[in-house]
């Protein structure tokens, strides 16, 4: 079906692509190394590096891996790191050595971080010096055999660098004492790779480039096995897709979300490497006016984001009075995009919010809305290339068009499996190699999908479903509203009654006022029962809210 509607609707986009143009990433970023040598790849806090740069550099760090820590091929190599230059240093360096990246949420508790090095069996971590602390109370317990320490100035230049370190470390004192024995610096991992030769590894399409761990925010974290196959296929889906747009080497990319998050990591590091475009990392996106006063100093053309983030945006007067002509695509995944936010960002900007859906398994882009979409539809949008959906009820039947069932995509995106865990494993992926998603969604007759709602999240009213999104779509309608997270909570006569928790625009605001408004566009049985007001939503590193620690509040 895909192949019949892309052609349709996306003209420009080649729907048989060569997914396996590169046998692993580390051939995609050689070609890109070349090809633009000379062109800025990444640009952080007033500093860049080439392409050029990037290859010296990245090579240097994989020979200090190879030839110092001398790791075995394939071991595991955690970066713990916020979007700083090192980071794309270390990605790069330690998947062309040949080893298996797994990305840590700096913000992670000891806990956490204890349980994912474990699981991985990670040999060596990058680390930013802000968070070693977390790293020094945990790692007598790990299989930890390299520690390397890296700094905000870190790449940024001497005087610019010695300036940011000077400030984190004493002014604003964000970096806790640590005490790591046998650690290194960053910089010395480059000085002493230099002195060594760099072995050139071949990779594989088979071969293993990522455990990305995923399930934290409703259940045990999992370790996706991503393969060089996988994230080749789906830079490629991708490159294809935004081809109609985008020109090799003169693009400006934002990267405000986590490149330690497999959304940014995919679609705005390695896709934009592909193009040969600049990068434009955002190491504290939640630090908004810092972040528009990046903006207001570089001509972007892409950004991509979730939706609380455009709405943080949006929200800031700063940013509404920016130049956007020289924006091409902004695209939202990672959770629903709400209609008073796309109308926005149209009406502020003049472009079109593109919305698009992936999960972890599947590298992660499945399925996104043409780049020359005119409005917000409502739709997650057509299947990638190569990409295969099916809508299924739970005995795993298909279902016929419109009707709702449970999200299956299929392509050579899709995980080879989880890390040592064959049950959860044949648990979503199906003997026809379809991966369950877990999302309830419709496809219409022009292949348009349509999200209702998470599958675990639906609320049950007296036998009726009540899903979610569609109780905060019609919430933030309310102009007085920031932001909703709507829930099922426990109710004695219905089974669960539908809860809002809401973040104040309007101060005024009150819980009656949101009942009345719900009343108008809302069927009795799906109008919330309890309405909580909190300054803050919890929500996950990149902004995702967590319904799940809603619930447990």
């Amino acid at each position: 079906m895909e192949r019949i509607w892309l052609s349709q609707y996306q003209a420009g986009v080649d729907p048989n692509v060569d997914v396996h143009a590169f046998r692993s990433l580390v051939h995609v970023f050689e070609d890109s190394a070349a090809r633009f040598a000379g062109r800025t790849a990444f640009l952080s806090m007033g500093a860049s590096i080439t392409y050029a740069e990037l290859d010296a550099l990245s090579r240097n760090f994989g020979s200090f891996l190879q030839n110092v820590v001398r790791l075995p091929r394939g071991a595991r190599v955690a970066l713990m790191t916020p979007n700083l230059l090192p980071y794309p240093v270390a990605l790069l360096g330690a998947l062309r050595a040949g080893y298996v990246i797994v990305n840590c949420n700096p913000l992670y508790t000891p806990r956490e971080l204890e349980k994912q090095l474990k699981d991985s069996e990670a040999e060596a971590i990058v680390v930013l010096e802000n968070f070693a602390a977390t790293v020094e109370q945990v790692a007598a317990r790990t299989n930890l055999r390299q520690i390397i320490v890296t700094s905000i100035g870190d790449l940024l230049g001497p005087m610019r660098g010695a300036l940011a370190n000077f400030v984190v470390r004493h002014v604003k004192k964000l970096v806790p004492r640590f005490r790591l024995p046998g650690a290194i610096s960053f910089r010395e991992t480059l000085r002493l790779g230099a002195q060594q030769a760099f072995q050139r590894v071949e990779l594989a399409p088979d071969d293993l480039a990522f455990l990305q761990y995923t399930g934290g925010t409703t259940g045990i974290p999992k370790g996706v096995e991503l393969t060089h196959g996988n994230m080749v296929a789906n830079v490629q889906q991708g490159y294809a897709w935004s081809r109609p747009a985008f020109e090799d080497g003169r693009e400006l990319a934002v990267t405000a979300l986590p490149l330690y998050h497999i959304f940014a990591l995919t679609v705005s590091c390695l896709m934009f490497v592909r193009f040969g475009a600049a990068n434009l990392l955002i190491a504290n996106p939640r630090d908004i006016p810092g972040f528009v006063k990046s903006l207001s100093k570089h001509r972007f053309t892409a950004m991509i984001g979730v939706n609380t983030l455009f709405n943080a945006l949006l929200n800031n007067a700063e940013f509404r009075r920016l130049d956007f002509s020289g924006l091409k695509v902004a695209a939202a995944g990672g959770m629903a995009l709400q209609p008073t936010v796309a109308k926005k960002w149209r009406e502020i900007t003049g472009k079109t919010l593109i919305e698009g859906y992936g999960l972890t398994e599947a590298s992660p882009a499945a399925i996104i809305n043409p780049l020359d979409l005119k409005a917000y539809n409502g739709a997650i949008g057509l299947p990638m290339p190569h990409t295969d959906i099916s809508i299924r009820n739970d005995a795993g039947e298909e279902l016929p068009i419109g009707a709702p069932g449970e999200l299956c995509v299929k392509g050579p995106q899709v995980m080879r499996g989880y890390w040592r865990q064959p049950d959860e494993t044949a648990e979503v992926l199906m003997a026809d190699g379809f991966l369950r998603t877990g999302d309830i969604a419709t496809v219409d007759e022009k292949g348009f999908v349509r999200i209702v709602d998470r599958k675990k999240d639906v609320i049950v009213v007296s036998g009726f479903n009540v899903y979610p999104n569609e109780i905060e779509e019609v919430v933030a309608m309310n102009e007085g509203v920031l932001e909703v997270g709507a829930v099922g909570v426990p109710d004695a006569a219905s089974g669960e009654a539908v809860k809002i928790v809401v973040v104040k625009r309007d101060e005024a605001l009150t819980a009656n006022d949101l009942i009345a408004h719900c009343r108008m566009h809302l069927v009795g049985y799906k109008i919330p029962r309890h309405v909580e007001f909190r300054k803050e939503l919890p929500k996950t590193n990149v902004g995702k809210i967590l319904r799940r620690a809603l619930r447990d509040l």
